[in-house]
C-alpha cells in the first residue's frame, strides 16, 4: 500500500475479533500516511455552554461537523475515518479534501455563531509533522456487529494535533478552495432515551494513558475488565427500541433546522415538524419502520478509540462500582487517568442517508453533557 493512496483508509482490512483482542496486538495497526491530515473542529467554551443548558445544541452542532465532512468525502469517493466527541470531531482525511474540509467546515461555525451564540476552533495538522516529533499514530479497523465497523487509533497523535488547534499555539494552515456545505442526511428528533431496563444508568466515560509506555497493553485489559463487568458491546449500549420516543417539541425542530440549513425555513420547519408528530405512527406499525429502528440500534455509536477510550455504556449502579474501583487503581498506578460521568438518560443524533439501508448512523452521547463534563474532568486531572 503507496503511503500517498487517497483510499488508504478505505483498504484497510477490517478485523472480526474482540476491541480489546485488537487493540492488544499492534500487528493489526498501520501507520497513517504522511500526506494525511489531522481535522479538528471542537465547540470553544463547550463545557459552559453545557452548564448554561445548551447541551442538545452543543450536540446538534458537533454532529453537523461530522455530516459535513462525510458529506464532502463522499462527494469525493473517500472514506475517512471520524471521532465524535459530544462537543465537537476529529478526522484523519487525505490531502485531497483538506482544504474543502476546512471550507465548509467554517460555514457551518458561521452558521454556529450567527444562531446559537457559540463558535468551534477549526484546523488541520499534517500527519508529517506529528511523527517529526516522535509521535505514533496507528489505525485500524474492526467490526463492532455484523453493521457496523469503526477505526481504531493507537498512539497521541489525534490528542497532539486536538491540543495545538484547540489552544491555537500555531498558525493555522490556510485554505484557498472552497466547497458548499452539504448537511443532507442530518436527523436529530429523538427524545431523551432512558435505558433499556429501569434499574440502569448511562455512563459517559474517557480514558486517558498516562506514564504507561505501551497504551495498547493497558487498553487491552481495560476493553476485556469492561466487557467482563458490563458484557459485550451489544448488550450495554444505552438505547433499545422499546425506549425509543420521537420528540415534537417546537424548540428542538427549529434548531434542528437552522443548524442543518443554517437559517429559517418554513418549508423545512413544517416537514420537521410533521416528522416528529406522526413518525413514530410509521416507525412502530410498518414492516420497513420497524426495521430501521432494529438496524438503528445497531448501528449507534457508543464507542470512540482515538488513542483513548470514549465510551457511553449503561448498566446498574453495582457495575459502575466494580469499574470506577478498577479504573482507580490503574490510575493510583499512574497507568492512566479518566473522566466519568454519570447520568439518568443517554441523546442521540443521527446522520441517515438511507433508511431502507444501512446507511446510516447514530452518535450517542450520555444526558446533561456526558462526554463534556467526562472530557472536564479529565483535563482537570492533567492539570493537576
Amino acid at each position: 500500500m503507496k503511503a500517498t493512496n487517497t483510499n488508504f483508509y478505505s483498504d484497510l482490512i477490517v478485523h472480526d475479533l474482540s476491541i480489546s483482542s485488537l487493540i492488544g496486538n499492534k500487528a493489526h495497526f498501520a501507520k497513517v500516511p504522511n500526506d494525511w491530515h489531522v481535522l479538528v473542529a471542537d465547540i470553544r467554551n463547550s463545557t459552559q455552554a453545557v452548564n448554561n443548558g445548551n447541551h442538545n445544541q452543543v450536540n446538534l452542532v458537533a454532529t453537523g461537523c461530522v455530516i459535513a465532512v462525510l458529506n464532502l468525502a463522499e462527494a469525493h469517493k473517500i472514506a475517512v475515518p471520524f471521532f465524535f466527541g459530544g462537543d465537537g470531531a476529529t478526522f484523519l482525511i487525505p490531502n485531497e479534501i483538506r482544504e474543502k474540509a476546512l471550507s465548509v467546515l467554517e460555514k457551518h461555525n458561521n452558521n454556529t455563531k450567527n444562531n446559537f451564540g457559540f463558535s468551534l476552533a477549526v484546523g488541520s495538522f499534517s500527519v508529517a509533522e506529528i511523527y517529526r516529533e516522535h509521535i505514533d499514530l496507528r489505525i485500524a479497523r474492526v467490526k463492532a456487529n455484523e453493521v457496523l465497523n469503526i477505526p481504531v487509533v493507537l498512539g497521541n497523535g489525534l490528542q497532539y494535533a486536538e491540543d495545538r488547534i484547540k489552544n491555537s499555539q500555531y498558525p493555522l494552515e490556510t485554505y484557498t478552495e472552497d466547497a458548499p456545505l452539504n448537511l443532507t442526511g442530518m436527523e436529530c428528533k429523538w427524545d431523551k432515551i432512558k435505558p433499556p431496563n429501569e434499574d440502569q444508568e448511562v455512563v459517559s466515560l474517557i480514558i486517558s494513558g498516562c506514564e504507561e509506555s505501551d497504551f495498547s497493553r493497558i487498553y487491552s485489559k481495560i476493553m476485556a475488565k469492561i466487557d467482563e463487568i458490563y458484557g459485550s458491546v451489544g448488550r450495554r449500549k444505552p438505547i433499545s427500541v422499546k425506549r425509543l420516543k420521537i420528540k415534537a417539541g417546537l424548540q428542538r425542530i427549529k434548531d434542528e433546522m437552522i443548524t442543518k440549513l443554517g437559517r429559517w425555513s418554513l418549508p423545512a420547519f413544517l416537514k420537521s415538524f410533521m416528522i416528529a408528530n406522526f413518525g413514530e405512527l410509521y416507525l412502530r406499525n410498518t414492516d420497513a419502520g420497524i426495521s430501521y429502528l432494529q438496524k438503528l440500534v445497531e448501528l449507534s455509536d457508543n464507542l470512540t478509540l482515538d488513542g483513548r477510550i470514549n465510551t457511553v455504556i449503561t448498566g446498574n449502579r453495582s457495575q459502575r462500582k466494580k469499574l470506577i474501583a478498577y479504573l482507580d487503581k490503574l490510575e493510583k498506578l499512574k497507568f492512566i487517568k479518566y473522566g466519568v460521568h454519570v447520568s439518568e438518560e443517554s441523546i442521540m443524533s443521527c446522520y441517515v442517508k438511507d433508511m431502507s439501508t444501512d446507511q446510516h448512523i447514530h452518535f450517542i452521547d450520555g444526558g446533561n453533557g456526558g462526554y463534556t463534563k467526562a472530557a472536564n474532568q479529565l483535563k482537570l486531572k492533567f492539570q493537576d
